[in-house]
C-alpha cells in the first residue's frame, strides 16, 4: 500500500506542509524534510519551481523564483532526494506544473519518482481527462498517486468523475483565489466544505489554500481528514531560514 494511503487510515487529521525546493537555499531541501518529520508532520509537498506558478500566490511565486535563481531543476531535486528514504518515512509528494516533467519525460520523471521514494505527485494544469485517457497507466505502473484539485466552482458531476479516478485523497481548494490571499473561512467556504462532505466520496479530502494557523486548520478539518499549510510556511522559512521548524508546527497544533 502507497504511504499516503497507510497514512489517510490514521485515525488523526492530517498536517500537512508545502516548501518550494531549493528555498531559501539550493541545498535546504532535504533538511526541511527531516525537520519537518521530526515536528510531527503527517506529509510533504515538496513545490517543484517553475517560471510560470498558475495558481500561486505571490509568496510561493517569490519563492519559487528565489529557488530557480539558486539554480533548482527537476534532476537537481531527484539528486538531492536519492537517500531521503534512509532518513524520512513518511508520504512526500512532489507538487509541480506538468511543463517541467513533459520535458523531463513524463515516463522518466514517474520511474524516477518510484526510484527515490515520491508517493505521488500534484499537477495543477494537468485536466483529469487528459490524465485518465494518456497517462493513468504510467502512474499505476509505478504505483504513484495522482492528487487532483477541486474548487467551490467544481460541478458535483466534475469531482465525481475525479473522485473516480483518483486515488488517495482529493486537494480542496477552499477558495478561487490563488494561494496565501486570504485569511479565515467564512459561511461560504463552510457551505463548501459541508456540500462536498455530503457527497460521500470514496477519497478523504484534504484543505488547502488559506490554513495558516491553528484556527483555520481546526476549520478546515472539521469537515475534511486533513489541510495543508504552503504560504504561511514560506513566510516562516522567509524570516527565520530553516531554522524554528518545530515551533511553527507546534503553532498550529
Amino acid at each position: 500500500m502507497n504511504r499516503i494511503e497507510q497514512k489517510l487510515q490514521e485515525d488523526k487529521k492530517i498536517l500537512s506542509i508545502y516548501f518550494s525546493a531549493g528555498y531559501p537555499n539550493l541545498n535546504d531541501t532535504v533538511q526541511i524534510i527531516q525537520d519537518l518529520e521530526k515536528s510531527g508532520i503527517d506529509m510533504i509537498e515538496i513545490g517543484l519551481p517553475f517560471s510560470d506558478p498558475l495558481a500561486d500566490g505571490p509568496t510561493i511565486q517569490a519563492s519559487s523564483t528565489t529557488a530557480l535563481e539558486n539554480g533548482m531543476t527537476s534532476q537537481i531535486l531527484f539528486d538531492q532526494l536519492k537517500d531521503i528514504r534512509k532518513t524520512v518515512s513518511i508520504p512526500l509528494v512532489i507538487m509541480g506544473y506538468f511543463n517541467p516533467m513533459l520535458q523531463y519525460g513524463v515516463d522518466a520523471f514517474c520511474a524516477k519518482c518510484a526510484e527515490i521514494g515520491i508517493d505521488g505527485l500534484i499537477i495543477p494544469d494537468l485536466p483529469v481527462d487528459v490524465y485518465a485517457e494518456q497517462y493513468k497507466a504510467t502512474f499505476d505502473k509505478y504505483g504513484l498517486i495522482n492528487v487532483f484539485l477541486i474548487t467551490p466552482q467544481t460541478s458535483d458531476e466534475r469531482i465525481r468523475f475525479i473522485d473516480s479516478v483518483s486515488n488517495g485523497f482529493i486537494y480542496m481548494v477552499s477558495s478561487a483565489s490563488v494561494t496565501g490571499s486570504q485569511a479565515g473561512f467564512g459561511n461560504v467556504q463552510e457551505d463548501y466544505f459541508k456540500r462536498i462532505a455530503n457527497l460521500n466520496l470514496k477519497n478523504p479530502q484534504i484543505v488547502g489554500f488559506g490554513i495558516n494557523n491553528a484556527e483555520t486548520f481546526n476549520q478546515a478539518t472539521q469537515y475534511a481528514k486533513g489541510a495543508i499549510i504552503g504560504s504561511a510556511f514560506i513566510t516562516h522559512l522567509k524570516e527565520n531560514g530553516s531554522s524554528k521548524i518545530a515551533d511553527f508546527v507546534k503553532a498550529i497544533r
